[in-house]
C-alpha cells in the first residue's frame, strides 16, 4: 500500500512536519510494510519556507533581524534543495507571533524585517525568491521592507516619514534612486491564498487589521493611509495599486511586492506542490491524507485541502482529510472532492488538553482510517499479514 501524506500545520498545536510525523506512525503501527511519503504542505502562511526546505531537502540560513516593533530578532530564510530559490516567510521577521497581545501596534509596526532577509540573500548571491505572505503584524503596505532594501520616503517637508502604515498619510515624495539594483536581475514570486486588494471595505486594514490589534478608529486611519500611499504611487509609478489582486496580502506587502519589485502573484498551496513535485508523488498512490488545523467553508478558498483534492482528482486517488476542528456541511465536503473527513478530537476538551495531546489523538485516528482501508480490501496480502 502507498499512502502520500500531505498536510498542513494544526495552528497553534503542531506544525505540517509534525503532524505528517504523527500519521506515518498511524500508518505504520497498522500497515508496517506501507510505502509512506510524507510532504508538508502550506498556502504562503505559518511553515511555508520550513515546508519548502523539508520537502526540497534544502537548508535553512539564520540571520539577525529587526522585528515589527524594532528589536533585534533572529529568523531564517529557506534555500531550496535545487541550491538557487529562497524561500522567504514574512512572519519570520514581521510576523504576529512575535509580539505578545500587548505589543501589537499595527499603525507604527515595520516590515523592514523581511526587507532585512532579502537583502542578506542577495549579499549571498541569490536572485530567484518565494516570499510566503501570512500571519503579519504589520499594515505598512511594505514602506518597511522597501526601506530595507534602500527607498525612501519623505514628508512634504522632505523629512523620512517614521515606520509604520499610520504616517503614510503624510507621504509626498518616493526616493528610488537607491535601492537596491540587484532587484531587478532577481526574480519574486508571492505565495499566497489571499486575493484581497489594499484598500476598502475588502481592503488589508478592514479585514486583516483587527487581528494586528487595531480598533475600529485605526482601521478608518490605516485605510486612509494605504490609500494616500496607493494614490502617490500612482503618481510616480502609473500603477494604481489599489487594482491589483491580491495587494492587500499581509498588510499590504502584497502591493509593495506587485508594484515595486515585478512580483508574480501566486496561489501559495498551487506553488508549493509545483516546486516539490507534488503531482509525481501521487500519480500510483493508493490513498492521500491531508489536513489542517480547522476544516470549514474557507477551505474551498485555496487552502491546502482544496489545493491537494484538486490535484488528486486527475488521477482518481481517494484522500481523507484531518483536522483539529470541523464545521463544515456534507455538501461542501462533497464539493470538496473529499472521500471523507475526520475530526483528531474524541470528545469536548480544553484548548490545553489538545495541545497536548495533538500527536497521540493524530496517530490514533489514522490507525483508524487505515485499518477500514484494509478491511476494504485496499491492503494486499502481505500488507495484511504484516498487520496482524
Amino acid at each position: 500500500m502507498k499512502v502520500v501524506i500531505a498536510s498542513d500545520s494544526f495552528k497553534g498545536s503542531a506544525s505540517a512536519k509534525k503532524v505528517c510525523e504523527s500519521v506515518k506512525t498511524g500508518i505504520l503501527n497498522v500497515i508496517p510494510g506501507a510505502q509512506v511519503t510524507s510532504l508538508p504542505l502550506a498556502d504562503g502562511g505559518e511553515g511555508t519556507m520550513e515546508n519548502f526546505v523539508y520537502s526540497s531537502n534544502g537548508k535553512v540560513i539564520n540571520v539577525t533581524v529587526t522585528d515589527p516593533i524594532g528589536r533585534a530578532v533572529s529568523a531564517a530564510y529557506g534555500v531550496m534543495g535545487d541550491g538557487e530559490t529562497v524561500v522567504i516567510e514574512m512572519a519570520q521577521a514581521s510576523g504576529l507571533p512575535l509580539l505578545e497581545k500587548e505589543e501589537r501596534d499595527p499603525m507604527n509596526a515595520t516590515s523592514y524585517g523581511t526587507g532585512e532577509l532579502i537583502k542578506h540573500a542577495l549579499d549571498a548571491g541569490f536572485r530567484k525568491f518565494i516570499v510566503g505572505l501570512g500571519g503579519s503584524a504589520t499594515n505598512d503596505a511594505g514602506v518597511g521592507m522597501l526601506r530595507a532594501l534602500g527607498a525612501e520616503f519623505f514628508d512634504i517637508n522632505k523629512d523620512r516619514l517614521p515606520d509604520g502604515g499610520f504616517h503614510l498619510k503624510r507621504l509626498a515624495t518616493i526616493e528610488e534612486s537607491n535601492i537596491d539594483r540587484r532587484i531587478k536581475d532577481s526574480s519574486f514570486v508571492i505565495a499566497s491564498d489571499v486575493t484581497n486588494p489594499l484598500c476598502g471595505p475588502r481592503g488589508a486594514s478592514v479585514i486583516y487589521g483587527p487581528q494586528k490589534g487595531a480598533s475600529k478608529e485605526m482601521v478608518e486611519e490605516l485605510d486612509l493611509s494605504l490609500n494616500h500611499f496607493a494614490k502617490v504611487v500612482l503618481k510616480n509609478k502609473k500603477i494604481d495599486m489599489r487594482k491589483l489582486e491580491g495587494g492587500g496580502a499581509a498588510g499590504g506587502m502584497g502591493a509593495a511586492l506587485l508594484a515595486f519589485m515585478g512580483a508574480e502573484f501566486k496561489s501559495g498551496i498551487n506553488l508549493m506542490m509545483k516546486e516539490i513535485h507534488f503531482e509525481e508523488a501521487i500519480i500510483d498512490a493508493d490513498l492521500v491524507i491531508t489536513g489542517e488545523g480547522k476544516l470549514d467553508d474557507q477551505t474551498l478558498s485555496g487552502k491546502v485541502i482544496d489545493g491537494v483534492v484538486k490535484l488528486t482528482s486527475k488521477f482518481n486517488v481517494p484522500v481523507i482529510a484531518l483536522c483539529g476542528r470541523m464545521n463544515i456541511e456534507a455538501e461542501n465536503l462533497n464539493n470538496l472532492g473529499l472521500l471523507s473527513a475526520f475530526s483528531i478530537v474524541p470528545g469536548p476538551c480544553s484548548l490545553e488538553e489538545a495541545i497536548e495531546k495533538v500527536d497521540y489523538w493524530t496517530i490514533q485516528r489514522t490507525e483508524m482510517i487505515i485499518r477500514l482501508f484494509c478491511y476494504h480490501g485496499v491492503c494486499n496480502k502481505d500488507d495484511e499479514e504484516a498487520s496482524v
